[in-house]
Order: structure tokens, then sequence, then C-alpha cells
């Protein structure tokens, strides 16, 4: 390091963002994740023991990833070096191998090598460190905010244990802030700044769990407020939520916060919940997803949840689906939330998914049995002259529009695929279907 670059890390330990600068350097200054940096954890006993295997960490932004990485790096004899897989490319990778290559050769030292967004790197870059991962020349550890087993090369997974981290608490987050404000060498503690409980309340609650979101707001206070008569910056709650515009939302479009809401948002309307199923599609709503894609998922709702219990509910569900393509946001909220509230209340029935699912699992399991030759067509070609249609009973012809007549091929005759329920308008069809089968004089049993 030469004199400029010590001047550098001298400058940015007082002028790097608060959130830098407060980062931990030792286990016991780490707030959260005790459910693995606990002291009976296997991750706290490979920090401690200088026994660390190749790892991946992966959570949502603000929950320390990065931070587990530099108290590694604080902690451990081997050789750490990292890199941003945003910005890095093949060449920086060959520089840190052989590297790795030398002070293992020269000195017996191993090379801890953090890779920060490992999700970023494509198939081939993940696959260039493959075989210095497995022959120990690098000492892997990833961390990302995608799941690993969706953007990770299944390679580097098996050669890796995974440790996921969870938004931080409430309780977690005020204790960082109360620390920031306290801490005089790397926190905000020179100012002498206080914050009202209401105001620690709502910061902690509307971060989320994001650590660095909560720091960098206190910093944002502290630096813009001016001192009081009695010489002191305080934070209000006013102030507060002046730093933190809005409340951050965990939600990201391809990954598990996406998949996690979409699915509680249909189970809510399949469990006939309203309330909550209005929530889940505010929540996709304010994080900006597709409303196309939202109305597609009330539209499947609407045909396997409600099915015939309420035909209309698919009706309701397409027709918000055709309002939204035309209206766009901000209006096409109260379109999906009609849409929502109606599939959700609606009487519910998957007994038309299940005939279906039933009728394909029929179709794959059997072999493909003749259409009974009355049911054939009889008008292409030759086709009547050899029998085909022959014996076709016209349902019109009869009372009730119905006439007891077999429509399965002969294999599969007397099967029912279509169970109706005793549900909203499904009750109706299946009486309908036993008053019209009986009057017929077909065994309905």
């Amino acid at each position: 390091m030469d004199l400029f670059d010590y001047m550098r890390q001298e400058q940015k330990k007082t002028e790097s963002p608060l959130a830098s600068r407060m980062r931990p350097e030792t286990l016991e200054e780490v707030v959260g994740q005790q459910h693995i940096i606990g002291k009976d954890k296997l991750l706290y006993r490979a920090i401690m023991a200088d026994k660390i295997s190749s790892i991946i960490f992966y959570g949502p932004p603000g929950t320390g990833k990065t931070t587990l990485a530099r108290v590694i790096a604080h902690t451990t004899q081997a050789r750490f070096t990292s890199i941003n897989a945003t910005a890095a490319g093949k060449k920086d990778m060959e520089e840190v191998v052989a590297q790795a290559k030398d002070a293992m050769g020269m000195y017996g030292q191993r090379t801890i090598l953090f890779i920060d967004e490992i999700h970023r790197f494509n198939k081939g870059q993940q696959d260039y460190l493959l075989p210095f991962v497995e022959d120990g020349t690098v000492v892997l550890i990833g961390a990302t905010t995608e799941n690993p087993y969706f953007e990770v090369n299944g390679a580097l997974l098996s050669r890796s244990v995974i440790f996921e981290l969870k938004p931080l608490s409430k309780e977690d987050i005020r204790l960082l802030l109360q620390r920031a404000l306290s801490d005089k060498k790397k926190g905000m503690g020179a100012y002498g700044a206080v914050i009202d409980d209401d105001a620690l309340e709502f910061l902690s609650d509307t971060a989320n769990g994001d650590a660095r979101t909560a720091l960098t707001a206190i910093e944002l206070g502290v630096l813009t407020t001016p001192k009081d008569a009695d010489g002191k910056i305080r934070i209000t709650l006013d102030v507060a939520s002046e730093c933190i515009q809005r409340r951050v939302v965990k939600y990201d479009k391809n990954g598990d916060q996406h998949y996690d809401t979409i699915s509680a948002f249909i189970k809510s309307m399949r469990g006939s919940d309203p309330d909550a199923a209005i929530y889940y599609l505010a929540r996709m709503l304010y994080a900006g997803e597709d409303v196309k894609f939202i109305a597609r998922r009330i539209m499947i709702c609407a045909a396997e949840d409600v099915g015939m219990a309420d035909p209309q509910a698919l009706q309701v569900a397409v027709a918000a689906a055709q309002a939204v393509e035309r209206l766009g946001m901000p209006e096409s909220r109260i379109v999906l939330a009609e849409a929502v509230n109606y599939v959700a209340c609606a009487p519910k029935s998957n007994a038309s998914y299940l005939s279906v699912e039933r009728a394909l699992k029929t179709v794959e399991d059997t072999r493909t049995a003749p259409i009974p030759i009355h049911l054939q067509d009889a008008h292409y070609r030759s086709a009547g002259k050899l029998g085909r249609g022959e014996g076709y009973q016209y349902a019109h012809d009869f009372k009730n529009h119905y006439v007891a007549q077999q429509y399965l091929p002969d294999a599969l005759a007397g099967t029912r695929f279509y169970e109706p329920t005793e549900i909203g308008f499904e009750k109706r069809a299946a009486d309908y279907l036993q008053r019209i089968r009986r009057e017929a004089g077909e065994d309905t049993e």
C-alpha cells in the first residue's frame, strides 16, 4: 500500500457513509442473525476456530452479509480479498487466483475470496472459479440477495454451505441506531444528538429489517437538523419521517419475495379472506409489480378455486384483466381490488379443476379408446356409408333436452370425472344433472 492508498483508507474511516463506518469488526459487535452466529452455531465456531470453508450468505439487503464477511476478514489469519461481481471480470479473477497460488506456495497461507453480489456472475465466470474452490486455492465467500439455488451454479453450491440471513428485528434496528448515535469514534456521537422515543420506534419499524436504511436515515437526520435552544440536535418524529420518505418494501420481482407474496395472495383469495388478499395486492402494487401479471393470477384463482360455485367470478376476473390493459396505473388498482374482493368472497369449488386433472390422468394412463360409433362424424367424405354416426340420439328431441346415452368410450363407460359440490351455483348444476338423469331413467348412483 502506498501513501495515497493509506490516506484514502484513513479518509474512508471518517467520511464514508455511517452504515459503512459502523460495520462491526468482531462477532460480538454483530447485531442479529443469532440463528447462524450464536455461540453454539456452526458459523460462530468456524469463524472463531479460523476454519472457514466455502460459504454463501443469502438474504435481503441490509441484513449483514458484507458485515459478516468483514468480520471474517478481521478474525482469520488467512489472506482476505474481495471483489464485486457487478464490476469484476475474468481478468480480476485470474489475478486473485494467481496471488492465491503465490500465497499458498510461498507462505502456506490460505486465501479467502469474498464476492459480493455473486449472482451477477454468469455461468462461465462461476465455472471458472470451480476448480480453484475445489482444490482449495481459494475459500469462497459469496453474498447474494437472490435465491442461490436459482442463481448460483449447482457445482459451486455443492461445495459451499449456505447461510440464510433474516431481516433484522425492530429491537436489532433500535440497538444499532442507539449505538450509532452514541459512538464518538465511528458514529455520530460527537454531534451530541438525541432521538425521541417515538422517532426511534418509527425508524426501527419503517426500516423493515434493513440496517443500512435505518443508519442512512439517522445520519441524514443528524447532519441536516439544526441545534435547538439547548444546543442539542433533536431527532423528532417529524424529522425521522422526513428522512425516510416511504416505507421500505422487501420485494423483488424475480426472487423469493415475488413468489412468496403472490403465493400468499392466491391462498388468501382461495381461503376467502378478502382483507389479507387486498393487503398482498397492495404490497405488490406498492412495489411496482406488473398489473397484468396480478390480473392473470386472479383469473387462474377464479377458474381453479371458485369454478362452478360462481361462474361469474371468472367473468369478473377476465373483465378486470382487460380493463387494466386499457387503464394502466393508478386506476388499475381499483379494478384489481374489485376483482380480488369478488373472488375472495365468492363460494369456492375446485371440482372443475379436479375434473380435468382426473381426465388428464386417465388419458395419460390408459390406451386411447375408440370413440363410440354413434358419436363419430357422419358428414365428412363417405363416413356415413361406414355407419359412423348411426344410432346417435339428438338431445333436443327429448324431454328436458336430455337423453340417457353413452358418450364415453366403452372402456370408460360410467366414469365420473366431474363431481359437483353442494356449494353455490354448483349445487344447482348438481341438482339439475341428478334430476334430468333420474327422469330419463338413468341410474344416478
